[in-house]
């Protein structure tokens, strides 16, 4: 069975671009290199004087290790406080957290409508995970009316900046028609994008297309392969449908998958 539920694990505290600190030497490098090693006294020494003084990036950071409790007692109204002055400054990856932090009802009161606007804010400057909550919003209704079109919009953009998890999404647009024409094609070239990348549920849904011939011919090798790595990967939907797709095939074509599949692992590293 294709797995149809829209995957939003991406509506979370996305700061990670800031944790990989440029090659450059400087009190905020130092404080993002300290908190990439969990000395979280020294981050908060380094960061906070600039974050006092407007520095948007160690705002930013400021407001991660308050919500976090990273260094500091844990206060998520203090975090709220430290990304809002990131965010205002017209910060990114801060914009898109008050924006997951508003859909999550993380340390605020739940509100799509804010979180909209703060994601929108991000997507508009490329932020990929702004990017893609935003698509997933339209796409579920999600304090705005369906909207297949502006969906696939912004996911394309979250997938052209290299989101897998929208390229996932898009393919699962496509498999079910879901405000568009089903597309099975498309769907098979947004959900090999997504697997060639890793994405066990993107493996998976790309194996259960070539076990039943919609997208592409039908081809129980393949199949087999795909559902074989989706399996490494987790999903566990997977092993009942490898196993199934086993009692039609010939241990030739069985060695032929498992093949496959060990030519494939050095491209997953």
């Amino acid at each position: 069975m294709v797995r149809t539920p829209f995957i939003t694990g991406m509506a979370a505290l996305v700061l990670c671009p800031l944790l990989a600190a440029p090659a450059a030497g400087g009190p905020f490098e130092d404080g993002v290199a300290a908190y990439g090693r969990g000395d979280y006294a020294s981050a908060l020494a380094l960061v906070r004087p600039l974050g006092d003084r407007g520095d948007a990036s160690a705002q930013a950071l400021l407001g991660l290790m308050y919500v976090l409790g990273r260094g500091v007692k844990q206060d998520q109204a203090a975090g709220l406080t430290w990304y809002r002055k990131a965010a205002d400054q017209g910060f990114a990856s801060a914009q898109s957290d008050l924006g997951a932090m508003y859909d999550q009802g993380f340390g605020v009161k739940q509100d799509y409508a804010a979180a909209l606007m703060w994601y929108r804010k991000a997507a508009e400057q490329g932020f990929a995970g702004a990017e893609y909550n935003l698509g997933l919003f339209y796409a579920i209704g999600k304090g705005v009316p369906k909207d297949a079109r502006a969906a696939l919009s912004w996911l394309r953009k979250a997938a052209d900046h290299g989101d897998v998890i929208a390229k996932f999404n898009i393919g699962l647009i496509y498999a079910n028609g879901d405000g568009v024409p089903q597309d099975f094609t498309a769907a098979v070239t947004w959900y090999r994008d997504a697997a060639e990348n890793g994405f066990a549920d993107a493996q998976y849904n790309l194996g259960t297309l070539y076990r039943t011939g919609k997208g592409v011919p039908q081809d129980d090798v393949t199949a087999h392969m795909w559902f074989d790595l989706a399996v490494e990967g987790g999903n566990q939907e997977a092993l009942q449908d490898r196993e199934a797709i086993e009692r039609r095939m010939s241990p030739v074509q069985i060695a032929q998958a498992q093949k496959l599949v060990r030519d494939w692992r050095p491209r997953l590293r």
